[in-house]
């Protein structure tokens, strides 16, 4: 096992733990995180940067208090500007948050992500430990990650040519070619760019 506090000389508070796997396993990436609520956007654009470096790992799990009360989980949306930069951090980086409880006063600050499905199980909220206001939370890392099997189709983006992708959303001159045409239309014009492109 390997313990790092922080990355470098990055600005926030952070834990890292790399937990060694057996011969033919990949290790387990444990990140702690804790981001203040009145926190610089400085910090917080380091802490986005050691969860992007950290999301590379074959198997991730963090364990945050992100302070981020206005973000709803359900439909992916914040209020403030933070919490937009923190929602799009999760999502840039593929990572799935696995609490669905409120954790605090009704408010879901304490997160759960992974950047595998399967990996977490048995999350449980199981009160508050002395005289805190928050939840604890309980859950196990299951080591062969289970195969979540599901009814949708997913798509391994970080194995796509994004800069690819961009050159050829370039080449379309999508003002002429949505020109008048109404949600559905446009939607169809675009799919079929794509699947021109395949």
């Amino acid at each position: 096992m390997e313990l790092r506090l922080g990355m470098g000389k990055e600005p926030n508070k952070t834990l890292w733990i790399r937990i060694k796997g057996r011969e033919g396993r990949g290790d387990i990436v444990f990140g702690i995180c804790y981001r203040p609520p009145n926190q610089e956007d400085q910090a917080d654009e380091a802490l986005y940067r050691q969860i992007g470096a950290a999301s590379h790992s074959q198997d991730l799990v963090l364990v945050e208090d992100f302070s981020h009360p206005d973000t709803c989980w359900r439909d992916n949306t914040a209020g403030h500007k933070q919490s937009r930069r923190f929602l799009e951090c999760i999502d840039d980086n593929f990572l799935l948050q696995v609490i669905e409880e409120p954790t605090r006063r009704g408010a879901m600050l304490d997160l759960v992500p992974t950047n595998k499905e399967g990996l977490e199980g048995d999350v449980k909220l199981k009160g508050s430990l002395g005289c805190s206001d928050q939840e604890m939370v309980e859950f196990k890392i299951l080591r062969a990650a289970r195969r979540v099997h599901s009814k949708f189709t997913t798509l391994g983006f970080r194995r796509a040519d994004s800069d690819l992708f961009r050159d050829l959303l370039g080449r379309v001159p999508w003002d002429k070619a949505l020109e008048g045409r109404g949600a559905q239309e446009t939607w169809l014009v675009f799919k079929g760019h794509l699947q021109a492109w395949e």
